[in-house]
């Protein structure tokens, strides 16, 4: 990955953080994006030659055009963008109020939209690749997921949607549905403990994936030219929970 830019939307800590850990690793460049100001100064300050970090609200169609002045302006070029970042709340479906639907598709929807329109001009330039995220529990309907999973499907066809329409310009865009042991999913653990086992148990690798051992290496993949001649696609990194046909 060496000469690649790339941003990261919540790009500090979690499965973001394992990202942009990983790319760094591999000789990358990475904007990281994320609202946690503390992770973020850290793993800049870290790696002060290979990481910019960005405090903003990924829903904000300014912190998008933002976000990719710094690349430029900072690395010189934008080749890859990585859609990490989604908040939600998990409850039952008749529970969720407007403003749950709202944090859910403003994070994730919008915030995805705002940066794939934001960097198709730089990574028209240098035949960038995206990485979305999709989800398991979205295509599984795990229940208390209604927003979040409805947010990833909206990703899943903006996604194909761009693979077509953007593949004159030499752009590929891809989804990766990951399943990774992350702080959230140890809180989601803590307060949903039947379902976190009723998943777990049907993994057939028999495990949650670690983020950096596990993720970061198929985003990684998406990103790089092992992956040219796939677009539109949805990756499962899940141990085997979900087998798409």
């Amino acid at each position: 990955m060496e000469n690649q830019v790339v941003i990261v939307t919540g790009g500090a800590a979690g499965i973001g953080g394992a990202i942009t850990a990983e790319l760094v690793e591999l000789g990358a460049h990475v904007v990281a994006v994320d609202l946690n100001e503390e992770a973020g100064q850290d793993i800049a300050k870290a790696n002060p030659d290979h990481v910019a970090f960005m405090k903003g609200d990924i829903s904000k169609e300014q912190v998008a055009k933002d976000a990719v002045e710094m690349a430029v302006s900072k690395f010189g070029k934008l080749t890859g963008l990585v859609n990490n970042a989604h908040a939600s709340r998990q409850k039952p479906l008749l529970d969720h109020t407007p403003e749950d639907w709202a944090l859910s598709f403003d994070t994730g929807f919008s915030g995805t939209l705002n940066f794939m329109k934001a960097a198709h001009p730089e990574l028209a330039k240098t035949k960038g690749s995206i990485v979305n995220f999709g989800s398991g529990a979205a295509l599984n309907g795990q229940k208390n997921q209604a927003s979040y999973a409805a947010a990833k499907e909206a990703i899943r066809g903006l996604t194909r949607v761009a693979a077509n329409e953007w593949a004159k310009d030499g752009i590929r865009v891809n989804i990766v549905c990951p399943l990774a042991l992350t702080e959230g999913v140890e809180k989601w653990k803590q307060s949903h403990g039947d379902q976190y086992d009723e998943v777990a148990a049907k993994v057939p690798l028999g495990r949650f994936g670690d983020p950096q051992k596990d993720i970061a290496p198929v985003v990684v993949f998406l990103l790089g030219d092992s992956s040219q001649y796939m677009t539109g696609q949805t990756l499962m990194a899940d141990g085997g929970g979900t087998m798409l046909r």
